[in-house]
């Protein structure tokens, strides 16, 4: 039986910070510990170059990152940890992934969305500066957790759209070809998820605003000593919500220092006070683990070592995976032919996908329902007194699929033995590409 597999990656393109720590690099090294747990951590050098151009920063961000993963205490003998550069069927898996992912899912994806709205607010054209790598980005992502068949994924919120994208790939695929892929879920830890930075908005390289994971002591105190307060005096009560300095100490104490920082700030602490005190609490959490991360700095071979054999166990993986992949979609030697059982597979996958049924009533009124391959009703649509309308309606549901089950469909009539998930499922199966 197949051990749970946890899977997590760092983008190369910066210096890792303490968002890095506790929203990805903690809990991997704490899940790798698990006898029940099979983990799989890579360096993703390839989503780096989406954004950044300067081939010296992620050379020294990828040696950065592993010297952190290393230092904080994951062992690359329990774990499969690589550098994603180093794994070819990734960038494959990537294009066969492409073939069956609908453009409409990728438009939706938020980072290819909000450089579309920040150039429409510009009045610029809506792709301006947008890279294929940017809109692509979603798919790479999916080949990563894909490839070796991820159970659980670690990611802050704002990354659980591209575990669903993941997961819709993944289904995609499985109903054109047959039962390949794990379909991932994401965990997210509510505490930890989003770390704001120095100016409260999300830490993050991009904004400047982070706080370096191994930076100097000194260096350290300074940053935190730079986290935006607001201008309320010793003695005056202060909200523990909203407050970054707050949020940034949460994610590193204990239940009960957590209540007696919440008390002070009820008790009008001052501010100063406040960053001292979360200064001292991730000092002694990092502080232990800075010499051995200067050790790794310090001899980049080691790491380089560590990575080339973590890509050489990752591959005896990937490699058989990649060869039964092209197998199925008949990338294969012409004197092969397909397995009968295979090409069954097939057949049965694409015969069991659910329909859509558009018809007008007695009333005058046009109508379409969804129903499954046994010809159950999944959805009902209302009246549309335009049969172009309720087929516009149909489209955008079948074009959409999962991703677009919003509020509004959800109180379209539905027989009462129908689970919102059952046509979620379904929609799921007709996501565009099919």
């Amino acid at each position: 039986m197949t051990s749970l597999r946890f899977l997590t990656g760092i983008t190369t393109s910066g210096t890792p910070h303490l968002g890095n720590y506790v929203g990805s690099i903690r809990p991997s090294v704490q899940a790798s510990l698990r006898a029940d747990v099979e983990s799989f951590y890579f360096l993703a050098d390839y989503h780096a170059l989406i954004k950044t151009d300067e081939p010296a920063r992620v050379q020294r961000s990828t040696l950065e990152i592993a010297a952190s993963w290393l230092a904080a205490g994951l062992n690359p003998d329990r774990v499969t940890f690589y550098r994603q550069s180093d794994i070819p069927e990734i960038p494959e898996l990537t294009w066969l992934l492409t073939c069956v992912t609908g453009k409409g899912v990728l438009n939706r994806a938020h980072a290819y969305k909000a450089s579309v709205d920040k150039n429409l607010a510009a009045g610029q054209d809506p792709d301006s500066d947008v890279t294929a790598g940017l809109f692509m980005y979603p798919v790479l992502m999916g080949a990563d957790i894909l490839m070796f068949n991820a159970h659980k994924v670690p990611v802050g919120r704002d990354q659980v759209q591209h575990i669903e994208m993941a997961r819709d790939m993944g289904n995609s695929f499985n109903h054109r070809y047959g039962q390949h892929f794990v379909l991932p879920e994401a965990v997210i830890d509510d505490a930890v998820a989003l770390l704001p930075g120095v100016d409260g908005r999300k830490m993050s390289k991009s904004y400047d605003n982070h706080i370096p994971m191994f930076a100097p002591r000194e260096q350290l105190q300074k940053s935190i000593a730079g986290i935006v307060t607001d201008s309320r005096a010793p003695g005056v009560p202060k909200e523990t919500e909203g407050s970054a300095l707050f949020q940034i100490y949460q994610a590193f104490a204990s239940e009960a220092e957590t209540l007696t920082l919440r008390q002070a700030y009820a008790d009008g602490i001052a501010w100063g006070d406040a960053k001292q005190i979360l200064f001292e609490r991730v000092d002694r959490e990092i502080a232990p683990m800075r010499e051995a991360y200067l050790g790794y700095i310090n001899n980049p071979a080691k790491v380089e070592a560590i990575l080339l054999a973590g890509a050489a166990k990752a591959r005896a993986t990937s490699q058989p995976f990649m060869t039964r992949l092209r197998h199925a979609v008949g990338l294969r030697p012409l004197g092969e032919q397909a397995s009968a059982k295979t090409a069954e597979t097939a057949k049965s996958a694409k015969a069991a996908l659910p329909t859509f049924k558009q018809y007008r009533e007695s009333d005058g009124q046009f109508y379409f329902k969804l129903v499954d391959s046994g010809a159950r009703l999944l959805l009902q649509s209302p009246g549309f007194a335009n049969p172009k309308d309720a087929a516009a309606s149909m489209a955008r549901l079948r074009e959409l699929g999962v991703l677009a089950w919003s509020t509004a469909h959800s109180n379209w009539p539905a027989p009462s033995d129908v689970a919102s998930a059952d046509i979620q499922a379904a929609l799921l199966q007709l996501a565009e590409g099919h």
